[in-house]
C-alpha cells in the first residue's frame, strides 16, 4: 500500500479530508528509521571471473523499532 492509498483509506474511513488524514499518527506502533550500512568486498569464486574482487558501496537500509505497547499485544 502506498502513502497515497493509505491517506485515501483513512480519509474515507474517518470521514475527513485527505489533508487531515495526512496528519494522522499511529501511536505506540513503532518507528521507521534510516540506518547506514558499510560496503563490503569479496572474491568471485566461480565462473569466468573467478579470483576477481568485487566491492559494494556504503548505503542505507530501513530499520523498524517496535513500540512497547504493540510488542506487548503481539506477545499475548
Amino acid at each position: 500500500m502506498t502513502k497515497n492509498e493509505m491517506v485515501t483509506a483513512v480519509s474515507l474511513k474517518g470521514e475527513m479530508s485527505k489533508k487531515d488524514a495526512e496528519k494522522v499518527k499511529i501511536v505506540n506502533f513503532g518507528n521507521f528509521e534510516k540506518k547506514p550500512t558499510k560496503g563490503t568486498t569479496g572474491i568471485i569464486r566461480f565462473g569466468d571471473r573467478k579470483g576477481e574482487t568485487w566491492t559494494s558501496e556504503d548505503s542505507f537500509r530501513v530499520g523498524f523499532k517496535v513500540g512497547k505497547e504493540f510488542a506487548d499485544l503481539v506477545k499475548q
